[in-house]
């Protein structure tokens, strides 16, 4: 009779096939105080755009009431068209309009030429250019104000929306610069090289092929020059006097706003002015969110 020999495999796995569990651990103490500031002022950034916004819809009584922070009792438009007729508001956000748009789109097209030059050849001058423009971001706009005055009057630009394009340009090269120079010098300089030896000519190149390869940075840049230049309200009360108000831009005619509100009690309409003037540049930022993460994380990354 024969006999059946049982096999039993041992309950012991292979050292090296064995899978180790891995421990998650938490965040830590530094990384749940890190939470907590990103919290804070998440809240200190979003609590007065939510508050402005609300505040247009509400009257007087509920302003300075007891209720002002309180949700409006009715959501009307009233005060959205008081700003819009009576404080021209919309020739304000027209001229803006018009003025960022044309300043940024010199300031991208004289910067990206600038920092490509400055990155991707070599000359003597280079780096002294290149430091020349790095200074720039050392000089705050309101200690040139006197001395820039002076040079936009004698160029016959003063009052004028020539003159403020001017200046928007020359205020946001230096950044525009420092930032793109670190895009084009980390490009491969394998691409140019094929370019050149196919007869591409160093316009062409660089307009059909380096910029392209420099999207992400070029869209981060656009975005913070159009925010910034949106913003400025320095150098518009300077460069565009008083008397020319159908020349003012966004920041004055909310300046303007807020002065006479105070005589004529309407701080509806000037919270409906400032929504007006934050939701454009809020669009923006929403819509080009993901491409400005991507252009500041390729920056690290290069």
């Amino acid at each position: 009779m024969a006999t059946r020999t049982v096999t039993r495999s041992s309950g012991t796995r292979n050292p090296g096939t064995r899978r180790l569990g891995t421990r998650r651990q938490g965040p830590g103490v530094f990384g749940g105080l890190s939470h907590l500031a990103l919290f804070i002022w998440t809240i200190l950034t979003v609590a007065p755009i939510v508050y402005t916004f609300l505040s247009s819809f509400k009257t007087n009584t509920e302003l300075f009431g007891g209720k002002s922070l309180a949700l409006p009792a009715n959501f009307h438009w009233d005060a959205w068209g008081r700003a819009w007729e009576k404080s021209n508001i919309g020739q304000y956000m027209i001229n803006t309009v018009i003025v960022v748009a044309i300043s940024t789109f010199f300031t991208m097209l004289l910067g990206s030429m600038a920092a490509y030059v400055l990155a991707r050849y070599r000359f003597a001058g280079n780096r002294l250019i290149y430091l020349l423009f790095v200074s720039g971001l050392s000089i705050p706009p309101f200690l040139a104000l006197s001395s820039l005055y002076k040079v936009v009057q004698n160029l016959g630009l003063l009052g004028t929306h020539v003159g403020v394009v001017l200046v928007y340009v020359a205020f946001s090269l230096p950044f525009t610069v420092f930032f793109l120079a670190a895009f084009f010098k980390a490009l491969p300089d394998t691409v140019a090289e094929a370019a050149v030896m196919d007869g591409a000519s160093h316009t062409r190149t660089f307009f059909q092929i380096m910029m392209p390869m420099a999207k992400p940075g070029l869209i981060s840049i656009t975005i913070f020059n159009v925010i910034g230049q949106w913003n400025q309200y320095l150098l518009p009360i300077v460069l565009l006097p008083g008397d020319k108000q159908d020349l003012w831009l966004i920041t004055q005619g909310i300046a303007n706003i807020s002065t006479s509100a105070g005589y004529e009690a309407d701080w509806a309409a000037l919270f409906a002015a400032l929504s007006m003037a934050i939701i454009p540049i809020l669009i923006v930022y929403v819509i080009f969110q993901r491409q400005i993460q991507s252009g500041l994380t390729a920056g690290v990354g290069k």
